[in-house]
């Protein structure tokens, strides 16, 4: 039999299973009912009532030629959130009922969205891409809502179907073929082993936090007995063990970019294949990141990978890696000298040592930011599993804002499950995030990414009770010019201008992630939004009563102000998918389109109980 041969029949049909049309018009549903709140949300679209003057909930929405047209049921809720009833959902063309088709509905819309000829087919792609992965969770679904809230680390992380809230095509994934999406993607939840290669130190270099060098990394990470079968691999290439450095590498990047595109270096023997590790990883929503599911006390592997996903080649910087251990050094120090992140349990995990490996040709043919530049490095993460007490638990914060395949909301079973009542569960998460994260803007400058994916939560009796952040070296930035940093960690320092630093709680934080729990909780806990948002308010105004000696602060950068510039990511990825933001100018790259009336502006104080401290 030919090896062509082994992919016909019924192998194949069982490999597409999930491309029903079933689970294709639920997903197109979906992801159109998304389409429709985000765009809605960023003023791409302008759905109208269905009947003038209507304060219903039906909405209608032509295209400019007035050829096709769409309705359906949606609420409103703050900060200009749609929250689309995706069965409701109903096309007509020239009046005749139409398929649902976010990909018609993208070409039928294209010049209101602005896709223009070369951002428009790659755009469809990822769209597929998502719309297909979307059918995958729906011919093998993960635990409902109620035992997922209940499940272990690894199966929540899994479990979670939403990807990013905000954008629309955020399973985009090009590059993945129908076997590596089974392989690799976080939803398969298949462990893999990663393979590890000898690089030559005149091409690579390996930087670490204070106290850890390469051998004991590999020591702890590797055990014993791979590296000795590893150096006998080595030794029968015919190379001095101490000239090459070791580092794992995704099995894709290996199959489809290392082995091709680095062929000459592996002709010099520059780089030579070790062999699989012994541990199996599981990959993380993050989709390059690994959790080791042998040994979950060993580091997160975090590799690069030369695929398309939401706005960004998944590279990973040979440039980056030099500073990220200094970076999380430096944060991880600033952190635990505080006093007032210490008293939240605030903290990191630390990424403790970084790999790259700098291809000679590619470095003199681009310059720096080049996906070619992105193709082989990795760095280790802290995983969080030994630092846990008894009694606590792990979970990504994705996880509150999952809602499971019968509609079923993870957030309200863990309310439920906690035995507290929403006012509490809530209160106990804003004190555990936003608290600690207020702090590090208002006393330092500092911001984070603090989206569902790059914090995780440590629960107990179901609670949230502190929070550890994750991807530091790419994501983090000072902007306080008064901030003196180590030379290696000045990459970090960056220029915003005043009026947009609280962007970084107003963005990322108010509109990218609680906007989307607020109409959770009042939809499956009937907890309503003001009271919501009051709490959030509160919280703010807690810190802020702790520490009246940043007053100025406080008002250079008015957390209370009634509306703030709108900043539009799905306008970023359908301007250019190919890299949405020039990360040495995230400001300069941001879409803000008009103003946001600001949902906490207008909640005053509330009163302290005699006796009572204030939260710090």
């Amino acid at each position: 039999m030919t090896r062509l041969a082994a992919v016909d029949g019924s192998s194949t049909s069982a490999s597409i299973r999930h491309l029903a049309p079933a689970h294709w018009e639920m997903a197109n549903r979906q992801l159109l009912a998304k389409a429709l709140a985000e765009f809605s949300h960023e003023e791409l679209l302008h759905p109208l009532p269905s009947t003038a003057g209507s304060s219903g909930d039906e909405y209608r929405l032509g295209t400019p030629d007035g050829h096709v047209l769409y309705r359906f049921r949606a609420r409103r809720y703050a900060l200009a959130h749609w929250r689309v009833d995706p069965a409701s959902l109903r096309k007509t063309e020239a009046g005749q009922t139409a398929p649902i088709e976010l990909m018609e509905f993208l070409l039928e819309f294209r010049e209101v969205l602005g896709l223009g000829p070369e951002v428009l087919p790659v755009y469809l792609e990822e769209i597929s891409s998502t719309l297909a992965a979307a059918c995958y969770q729906l011919e093998y679904p993960a635990l409902d809502a109620p035992a997922l809230a209940m499940a272990d680390f690894q199966s929540i992380e899994a479990g979670m179907r939403e990807g990013h809230p905000a954008f629309v095509a955020n399973h985009g994934r090009v590059g993945f073929g129908l076997d590596d999406h089974q392989r690799y993607a976080p939803e398969s939840a298949r462990p893999q082993s990663l393979l590890w290669l000898a690089v030559h130190r005149r091409h690579a270099r390996f930087d670490a936090i204070a106290g850890l060098d390469h051998a004991s990394l590999l020591l702890q990470e590797l055990g014993p007995e791979t590296i000795r079968r590893f150096s006998r691999q080595l030794q029968s290439a015919g190379s001095e063990t101490g000239d090459y450095l070791w580092m794992p590498v995704h099995p894709w990047q290996w199959q489809h970019k290392i082995a091709t595109a680095f062929a000459a270096d592996i002709a010099r023997r520059d780089i030579i294949p070790l062999g699989l590790g012994k541990d199996r990883y599981q990959a993380q929503q993050s989709i390059r990141t690994w959790f080791n599911r042998s040994h979950p006390q060993r580091a997160y592997v975090k590799t690069a990978l030369s695929i398309l996903n939401m706005g960004f080649m998944r590279g990973l910087s040979a440039e980056y890696m030099v500073s990220t251990p200094a970076i999380n050094q430096w944060l991880a120090s600033l952190i635990h000298q505080d006093p007032v992140l210490r008293q939240l349990e605030f903290d990191i995990l630390r990424e403790v040592a970084a790999i790259g490996y700098r291809q000679p040709q590619y470095q003199q043919a681009t310059s720096a930011g080049s996906a070619y530049r992105k193709m082989l490095a990795a760095l280790w993460r802290e995983s969080p599993v030994p630092r846990l007490q008894a009694g606590q638990r792990l979970m990504t914060m994705a996880a509150l804002l999952h809602l499971d395949h019968h509609g079923q909301s993870l957030l309200a079973a863990l309310v439920q499950a906690s035995g507290l009542t929403p006012e509490a569960w809530l209160e106990s998460y804003l004190h555990a995030w936003l608290s600690p994260l207020l702090h590090c803007f208002f006393a330092y400058g500092l911001v984070f990414m603090p989206h569902g994916e790059n914090v995780i939560l440590v629960l107990e009796q179901h609670a949230v009770c502190r929070i550890w952040m994750k991807d530091i070296g790419e994501e983090i930035a000072v902007m306080d010019p008064e901030q003196i940093l180590p030379p290696a960690v000045q990459r970090i320092a960056v220029q915003v201008p005043d009026a947009l630093q609280p962007l970084s709680i107003f963005t990322d934080m108010l509109d990218g992630f609680l906007r989307f729990m607020a109409p959770i909780m009042d939809v499956h806990l009937d907890y309503p939004e003001d009271r919501f948002w009051t709490a959030v308010a509160n919280c703010v105004h807690r810190y802020q009563q702790a520490h009246p000696e940043r007053a100025a602060r406080f008002a250079a950068s008015d957390l209370f102000v009634s509306e703030f510039p709108r900043s539009c990511l799905n306008r970023l990825q359908l301007r250019n998918n190919l890299q949405m933001v020039d990360l040495a100018d995230p400001a300069g790259s941001l879409q803000l389109v008009g103003q946001l009336p600001n949902p906490i502006a207008g909640i005053r104080p509330p009163s302290p109980a005699p006796g009572v401290p204030v939260h710090g």
